[in-house]
């Protein structure tokens, strides 16, 4: 593996989509034009920015942890390999979150100007204390996804404030209804990191990461997985039922399909280490929902 494909490899690309899902059905709630503003694209770069951060936080503390090993069940890591050194991927993420951090400082500016001091304020603290919590998810003595707190660092952030935050940035105010799918892309992105915990329960049991799944052992584990994914699919019915008001609000429900094949899948499988391909399953799917949920609320 290369420098470039180590860097690549670092990204994650195959996360990236799945990142984005909430951005694009708080940006439907919130403008029925929203591919052509400024906030959508300022916002989907901030997400994108993000997710690559915690994946390269991911990576080197993981790698430093002595984490990813020969034991491991999914894609060799690029500092495992030897692709990226220690110094190098504490620079990209240092560089990453910098980066990060300005494209949020012109998104909270877009979206407020200098008429909303305090919104710009509140915003640019939420930008703060995602930049660390996805920096703190592995990296240091204190990394809350060895404790068991990675679910709740994907479900507030990925899920409830990519949607809550991208429809207040565009109507600047709040609905009741708009949590029901943000819960929805919520549970769906913990689904995805509780399938990867799965996966790796075996590894992370040995070295003392303490994921959710080890914790609760693997077969409560496939029960959990099980019991939010179809909450994930309850809680967006309850918001068709509030909210329908023509035929194209149900689209969405196509992307229940291969959710409900995934259910069958993680039901029946024995041997938890095959479900890596099931990761990119569910996170296509969210994206898939996304997309169509949106295409409901704007035609």
């Amino acid at each position: 593996m290369n420098t470039l494909n180590g860097w690549i490899s670092a990204a994650r690309l195959r996360t990236l989509p799945l990142s984005v899902s909430g951005i694009i059905v708080g940006s439907a709630l919130g403008h029925k034009d929203f591919v052509s503003t400024q906030i959508f694209w300022l916002a989907i770069a901030t997400t994108l920015g993000l997710q690559i951060l915690s994946n390269f936080a991911n990576d080197y503390g993981d790698g430093v942890k002595g984490t990813d090993n020969e034991d491991r069940v999914g894609p060799t890591r690029a500092l495992q390999s030897g692709a990226i050194s220690r110094k190098e991927m504490f620079i990209g993420i240092v560089l990453t979150a910098l980066i990060t951090l300005c494209v949020a400082i012109a998104l909270i500016y877009v979206s407020f100007g200098k008429e909303n001091f305090l919104y710009s304020i509140f915003f640019f603290l939420l930008g703060l204390a995602a930049i660390v919590a996805a920096i703190k998810y592995t990296m240091g003595k204190s990394a809350y996804g060895y404790k068991g707190l990675g679910d709740v660092f994907v479900f507030v952030f990925f899920g409830l404030v990519s949607v809550l935050g991208c429809y207040f940035l565009f109507t600047k105010n709040l609905d009741f209804l708009i949590f029901l799918p943000g819960i929805t892309i919520g549970l769906l992105s913990t689904a995805v990191l509780n399938l990867n915990n799965m996966r790796d329960h075996n590894s992370d049991k040995k070295v003392g990461k303490n994921t959710l799944v080890v914790k609760l052992g693997i077969n409560n584990a496939r029960k959990y997985h099980l019991s939010i994914v179809i909450l994930a699919m309850f809680v967006m019915i309850f918001f068709l039922f509030f909210t329908y008001e023509k035929p194209i609000n149900m689209v969405f429900l196509i992307a229940f399909v291969p959710l409900a094949l995934h259910l069958k899948k993680v039901y029946k499988t024995k041997n938890f280490e095959l479900l890596d391909p099931e990761l990119k399953k569910v996170a296509l799917t969210t994206f898939l929902l996304s997309i169509l949920f949106s295409l409901g609320q704007i035609l």
